[in-house]
């Protein structure tokens, strides 16, 4: 019996100092994903010793028990990672005498020198805790204690031996049939990702005292006992891990991570576009001459202030003082369908000054308009009140600034174009709904 304590008190220290890179690649399965990413079923094996006595104490009707051999199998259902169903089958044989001398000289009874119990069959049902599945301190799990419990029905057939050396049956009309509970611990290792080695010590509960073939009075309750080793194998798919050894902590951990590494990546290539965009704002407002047209697209460079230009930036011919002034242009009806058009038609890049190319084509037709006729045009940008107001300022200013970009570039005159950013200072609409702040965000167009 020593022997089994020892057993028990050693391996769950040699849990602990076990170096996991050796046994599991990956903690395996997703947090959240359910036990379908899991295999959960497995067979095993088993064989041992069984013994008429149990760690807990307690005394038994002959004075001195022997060891025998124990086989078993069994056939497991993990519903959680800490949490198993396992159907037991065990069998062997159980013997005892009365070979020890106890400090009195007497014995529970003299009437028979010894007793030999073939088991031949016992199942039970048992519930099967993990008690060391969840690792703190490593990420792979190599070895995990367990206990168990439940309850079985044996059915053995006793023989007992008086010490004239006569042998019978203590039942010779059949087997005897007892319910019993098994209380187990163990401890089991993970050779791979389809084999473990399981080392365990169960203790077996008997409802009645014909174990021994001795009824002793008053009645007792016999037990017995099964140290063993086995191998289970987990079946399934071989590409998915066991639920049993799966250490939610660890992949916790691994998924935070991910998703930091994930959002770092978004967050440098979101900084490296907006250092794009305002470089290319910068390179778009940039006006050396002071002639309102951009450097871009400037044809006529270093033109004196004083001079008025066309939409390329070159000087336009003198007015002739003799002539009469200017003939006042009429603004149409279509002239402001034409630029309800274009605003209705205006597109941005999410959360850009980009214009998208399909308002191209009704820009085109405003720049056109503002040539033919020599007009003036007030850009005002506008958004919702989502984000920092300074970027949003920032952001309506931008958009103006891209309409009025995109117009000089088709030869529409710069310094007729006035482009203004107002943030969110002048919602039309509220801005607790998306349809509201649909309408908030805009560029408005005033031709005059």
């Amino acid at each position: 019996m020593k022997w089994v304590f020892g057993m028990l008190t050693v391996l769950p220290l040699a849990s602990l100092a076990q170096t996991p890179q050796a046994t599991e690649t990956t903690p395996g399965g997703k947090l959240f994903g359910g036990s379908q990413h899991f295999r959960t079923f497995s067979i095993g094996v088993n064989a041992g010793v069984l013994m008429p006595s149990v760690a807990t104490g307690g005394s038994n009707d002959f004075t001195k028990w022997q060891l025998n051999y124990g086989y078993g199998a069994n056939v497991k259902w993990q519903l959680l990672h800490f949490l198993a169903l396992r159907a037991d089958f065990m069998g062997g044989k159980i013997k005892g005498d009365n070979s020890r001398e106890l400090g009195n000289g007497a014995a529970p009874n003299r009437r028979y020198e010894s007793f030999e119990t073939t088991l031949k069959w016992s199942g039970s049902l048992n519930a099967v805790f993990n008690v060391a599945t969840i690792n703190w301190l490593h990420k792979r799990s190599a070895a995990q204690l367990y206990l168990s419990v439940g309850g079985g029905l044996a059915g053995y057939n006793p023989e007992v031996t008086t010490p004239g050396g006569i042998t019978t049956e203590y039942k010779p009309s059949g087997s005897i049939k007892e319910f019993y509970v098994p209380v187990g611990a163990g401890i089991k290792f993970k050779l791979s990702d389809v084999v473990n080695l399981d080392l365990g010590y169960t203790m077996h509960y008997l409802d009645g005292d014909n174990l021994d073939g001795y009824n002793y009075n008053p009645p007792t309750k016999d037990k017995f006992s099964y140290a063993h080793v086995g191998l289970e194998f987990a079946l399934g798919d071989r590409t998915k891990p066991q639920l049993q050894w799966h250490n939610a902590p660890a992949v916790m951990y691994d998924e935070m991570v991910a998703q930091r590494d994930q959002m770092k990546l978004e967050l440098d290539a979101q900084k490296e576009n907006n250092a794009k965009l305002a470089a290319s704002v910068e390179k778009l407002q940039a006006d050396s001459d002071g002639d309102g047209v951009s450097d871009l697209f400037d044809k006529c460079p270093n033109t004196p202030k004083t001079d008025k230009v066309d939409g390329a930036g070159c000087p336009l011919p003198k007015a002739d003082t003799a002539k009469p002034g200017p003939v006042q242009v009429i603004i149409t009806e279509d002239d402001r369908r034409l630029v309800r058009d274009a605003i209705a038609n205006l597109e941005f890049a999410t959360g850009k000054s980009d214009i998208k190319p399909s308002s191209f084509a009704s820009l085109n037709r405003v720049a056109d308009l503002l040539k033919r006729k020599n007009l003036s045009l007030k850009l005002a940008g506008h958004t919702d009140n989502v984000g920092n107001d300074a970027n949003n300022m920032r952001l309506s200013k931008d958009r103006a600034e891209s309409v009025k970009a995109y117009l000089v570039s088709q030869g529409a005159n710069p310094s007729r174009i006035e482009a203004t950013g107002y943030g969110e200072t002048q919602p039309i609409a509220t801005n607790k709904t998306a349809a509201g702040r649909q309408k908030n965000r805009r560029v408005e167009f005033t031709i005059f």
